[in-house]
């Protein structure tokens, strides 16, 4: 039987609140990762603990990997990579970007699978490259989950171009566990314009913190071959989850700061201070953290968010709550995600009766008065922050399936009655 709606909290009157944010999914992925091909312990402290990421630790378990509780954090130790092993994606593309390679330096067979979406998510570059830098695997032609990957404890590396337009991610993968191939990788896009390039400077930068070696030039990656430190990684707030209470100050007319911003990221969610600031939000950063206050009114937004997708859904929301119409561009590569959240954000928030036409590469979004209704999510924990900003200012949002928004942020209702009532 399906779970019953959630009301999206109507909000009584400006929010005034401070919100913690827990930590970013996509450090704390990466950072499992380096600690799992580490030459010696690693510790990865205040990680965010959501379905993602929890996916991330135990496919690492099952591929030998020690991964034990201490408090918040989570300590690793070096094993002998080996299988057979099952993998479960889920939905998370970080894992089923990030594993694999990880997975190919193991003695035995692995199966990687994840949710029925999942199946539908890009794969085949990374398919392909593995098997380009010595890597068996079987997908009987698909180019997607599920496949088996066959190891023989050692990947050769090498030279291997591929076209990483659809994701970031599918670069990352292979820089990430690039020290531990033979020869590393050099690692060349050749296509449109990779999206979500800070998630791409993550990594470099996460990599080289730990020992790694690390050059890069445009489109072209080199990771060199050698051992990683352990030690210990903090993991930053994830910014890209405060999108959604950030824009509520701007959505109610109100008052919202996040503690912890950090005064340098590479963290894509750091865009949020001139994107809010664009659309008419008073934006300042001091000791507290980062503060976003809203004037009562605000404008829409005309931005290319090709490095910064993920903010798409709430800027969405906020868009088709603002005085004046949106275009938001550069984002064709989200019909990729966990859902088409192109096609998805159309559908859901004309429901509402709003005005969203979906472009070539993006969306044209011409405020109107909405309306009450349900909200639907499509499995994808975004979509769930997009109709909680619209339920601030339109009564009656029932929205489907909150629960999928457990994929990164799982206290995310709590926090927002908190702030709603604060």
């Amino acid at each position: 039987m399906p779970a019953p709606h959630w009301s999206a909290p109507l909000a009584p009157a400006p929010v005034d609140a401070t919100v913690a944010i827990p930590g970013s999914k996509s450090m704390t992925n990466r950072a499992l990762i380096l600690a799992a091909l580490a030459g010696s312990p690693a510790c990865v402290t205040r990680p965010l603990r959501s379905r993602d990421t929890l996916l991330m630790a135990e496919a690492l378990r099952s591929l030998g990997v020690g991964i034990g509780d201490d408090g918040d954090d989570w300590q690793t130790l070096p094993g002998e990579l080996k299988g057979p092993a099952r993998i479960d994606c889920g939905l998370a593309g970080t894992v089923m970007r990030f594993v694999p390679p990880v997975a190919a330096l193991a003695d035995g067979e692995v199966v990687v699978d994840g949710d029925p979406y999942a199946r539908k998510r890009p794969m085949g570059p990374i398919i392909t490259a593995l098997r380009e830098l010595g890597v068996e695997i079987e997908d009987e032609g698909r180019g997607a989950l599920p496949f088996t990957i066959r190891g023989t404890g050692s990947v050769r590396g090498g030279t291997v171009t591929i076209n990483a337009s659809s994701s970031s991610q599918l670069v990352s993968g292979l820089l990430l566990a690039a020290p531990r191939f033979e020869k590393g990788v050099e690692v060349r896009h050749e296509g449109p314009p990779v999206p979500s390039a800070p998630h791409l400077a993550m990594t470099v930068e996460m990599l080289r913190a730990v020992g790694a070696t690390v050059e890069t030039e445009e489109n072209v990656w080199r990771v060199a071959p050698g051992p990683l430190r352990g030690g210990e990684t903090v993991i930053e707030p994830d910014l890209s989850n405060a999108a959604q209470f950030l824009g509520a100050a701007l959505a109610t007319g109100g008052r919202v700061t996040v503690p912890g911003w950090p005064e340098r990221t590479t963290q894509p969610g750091d865009a949020l201070r001139g994107l809010l600031a664009a659309m008419g939000a008073e934006v300042s950063r001091g000791p507290e953290g980062l503060t976003v206050r809203g004037t009562g009114t605000f404008g829409g937004l005309d931005a290319d968010l090709h490095e910064v997708g993920e903010l798409t859904p709430v800027l969405a929301a906020l868009a088709a709550l603002a005085s004046s119409p949106s275009r938001l561009t550069g984002i064709a590569h989200l019909r990729g995600h966990e859902t088409d959240r192109l096609a998805a954000l159309v559908t859901e928030i004309n429901a509402l009766g709003g005005d969203v036409r979906e472009l070539p590469d993006g969306l044209q979004i011409n405020p109107r008065p909405l309306h009450g209704g349900v909200f639907h999510t499509y499995d994808d924990h975004r979509m769930v922050m997009a109709a909680a900003v619209l339920g601030l200012a339109v009564p009656g949002v029932e929205v489907e399936n909150v629960a999928t928004v457990g994929k990164t942020l799982p206290d995310f209702t709590e926090l927002w009655r908190s702030m709603v009532n604060a």
